[in-house]
């Protein structure tokens, strides 16, 4: 069996909300092929054609991006979709939106089975690939066969799903499939929002990544202050430009609903100090009696100036982490 991959007007897409305009085409007789009147959306203070709004607000939901495959004879059909979602657990269900007009459309009859690759964050020119923008130096996809439905090679997640049920949706259709295979590995998936790639935040470190012996004469400028347990170093949302440095006890930073508690050697308040004005990005509460290093931005301001080695170091770290989240 074929596992090669035809070209690349062989793929259909549904990337950035997995919605199209076109003709309502092979609407079936079930009760879901029931057309609601069609109604003008209040876009509110936009000033866009609604349909462009529409489109735009749906690309603000960050969603990761799969690749949806089938296999008919020694041919593979596959499309890239962020329209993917669980349904249930028990039995074991979710759900693909599809394009009417897409070719993998008409496939995916009930009884057959698809596959969804989930992407890993350095799969973008694969995600391309599925939606028909594959360039020049873009490697052709290579795929393994699993229950006779081909899955994307180096993908983060795998399923294989049998259609269960398929509905109208629209412009697109819906099909149920009841999951048969699941596999995932280690790795950071690829994120589409807002009509772009994105990516997990890289590693917020910035000071602690210097080398001790750079780090030290910043902190040698330190003041040291005592917390009694519960007692607050930093809230949420306030102007403040100081960096701490916890030398005894543990501290609980509270961010966006999640929790963390760290210990001796940790440093908080790393990119607040750089850039104060926005305010804290987290609140943080000492767990029990608490000793910090205190350095002040203009303490770390004098300490860069004296030692411009820790101000390189410091801007080759900055660089890295452009060059990753770009």
């Amino acid at each position: 069996m074929s596992s090669e991959a035809p070209p690349p007007e062989e793929f259909d897409v549904v990337l950035g909300g997995g919605f199209a305009s076109g003709a309502l085409e092979g609407l079936g007789d079930s009760g879901f092929d029931d057309v609601p009147d069609t109604e003008q959306i209040d876009v509110g203070d936009l000033e866009g054609d609604p349909a462009l709004e529409f489109r735009k607000t749906l690309g603000m939901f960050a969603t990761g991006v799969t690749v949806i495959t089938t296999q008919v004879g020694e041919q593979v059909h596959g499309m890239t979709a962020n329209a993917f979602m669980s349904v249930s657990l028990q039995p074991p269900l979710v759900l693909i939106s599809v394009d009417r007009r897409a070719r993998l459309n008409p496939l995916l009859r009930e009884g057959t089975r698809y596959g969804i690759s989930v992407l890993e964050r350095s799969q973008s020119e694969l995600s391309d690939h599925f939606a028909g923008r594959a360039s020049a130096r873009s490697e052709e996809p290579r795929f393994e066969i699993v229950r006779d439905t081909p899955l994307v090679e180096g993908a983060l997640a795998h399923l294989v799903a049998r259609v269960v049920r398929s509905y109208w949706g629209g412009d697109h259709s819906l099909f149920l499939g009841q999951v048969e295979y699941v596999r995932y590995g280690e790795g950071e998936p690829l994120l589409f929002h807002g009509g772009r790639y994105e990516r997990l935040a890289a590693d917020p470190r910035l000071f602690s990544a210097l080398p001790a012996e750079l780090l030290e004469p910043i902190l040698t400028r330190g003041r040291e202050v005592t917390f009694a347990a519960g007692e607050t170093l930093m809230t949420r949302g306030e102007i403040a430009d100081t960096l701490m440095l916890v030398t005894g006890g543990s501290v609980v930073v509270e961010r966006q609903g999640r929790r963390l508690t760290l210990g001796v050697g940790a440093l908080v308040g790393e990119i607040e100090v750089l850039d104060p004005g926005a305010g804290r990005l987290a609140t943080i509460t000492a767990e029990n009696e608490t000793a910090c290093i205190v350095v002040g931005r203009e303490e770390l301001v004098a300490a860069l100036e004296s030692n411009p080695r820790a101000a390189i170091a410091l801007l080759e770290i900055l660089s890295s982490r452009f060059r990753e989240t770009a």
